[in-house]
């Protein structure tokens, strides 16, 4: 298990108390992008589901569709597991999400989870060759830049002082990874809804043990997240704290003919 997964393992409780709510809109939205849309047969898959969030608003506008989720963190599995235990078309699997079986879906509908994946635009190009023909995929993730100021923009500077700095540029490869395989984009936009936040203290303890920064504080240690937090709450307000972060969506379809074999580039 990697490092990333072993991290969301140890703190499911801790993602769903505090970030699943905080979230939801983007949920909606990705969600939204396929429950309206006529789909061929096959199930709906979600790939990266952590906890399944996505489940309750799919079981409600999909009614009886088979509805699959992927995640490699055996935590957010089991989680994702009990969340859909009283629904007979709902199965969940622990795995490597960023591969998916040709032409197996109707939908692939993920939330929050492809920026976390190693080859992101790669991971894409497979969900789009897992789209049926005539199906839909509605991605939502968090770009480099989520705002120019509030908790997440503060907290990826601080972290840009003690680790290199990402490779973001297969962000510039997302579209072009779905147009190779025959994909139609409809949407390609960065949606903001407002979250709210106890104080700065209570950000930066969620982030740190139930989010984004869990990993880099298992690996560098109580000291060093001690001296983050300190500059952290060196440059934050007082009191609660609001702020409006955008993420990107991607809402794409197949063409409702089958692509020749081979095509686009791998």
């Amino acid at each position: 298990m990697s490092a990333q997964a072993r991290g969301w393992a140890g703190e499911v409780d801790g993602y769903e108390a505090y970030y699943v709510p905080r979230f939801a809109p983007w949920v909606a939205a990705a969600t939204e992008a396929v429950a309206g849309a006529e789909l061929p047969d096959g199930p709906v898959l979600v790939p990266c589901c952590g906890t399944f969030p996505e489940l309750d608003a799919l079981v409600t506008t999909m009614p009886g569709r088979e509805l699959r989720g992927v995640d490699l963190s055996p935590g957010m599995v089991r989680r994702a597991r009990e969340r859909g235990a009283a629904h007979a078309q709902v199965s969940v699997v622990e795995g490597d999400a960023s591969t998916l079986e040709p032409q197996s879906a109707a939908a692939v509908v993920s939330v929050f989870g492809l920026q976390q994946l190693p080859e992101p635009d790669a991971a894409l190009r497979s969900w789009a060759e897992a789209l049926r023909p005539g199906g839909r995929l509605a991605v939502v993730f968090w770009p480099a830049v989520t705002e120019d100021d509030g908790p997440f923009a503060i907290a990826s500077e601080l972290v840009r002082r003690h680790v290199p700095p990402h490779d973001w540029s297969w962000q510039e490869r997302l579209v072009p990874a779905l147009t190779a395989q025959g994909l139609t984009v409809d949407r390609d936009e960065e949606p903001s809804y407002p979250i709210s936040h106890p104080d700065a203290a209570e950000f930066f303890d969620a982030y740190t043990r139930s989010g984004p920064m869990r990993s880099l504080a298992d690996a560098r240690g109580a000291e060093f997240v001690a001296g983050l937090r300190r500059e952290f709450l060196a440059r934050a307000p007082q009191g609660r704290w609001e702020h409006r972060p955008h993420a990107r969506l991607i809402v794409a379809r197949a063409p409702v003919s089958s692509p020749p074999s081979g095509a686009g580039p791998r």
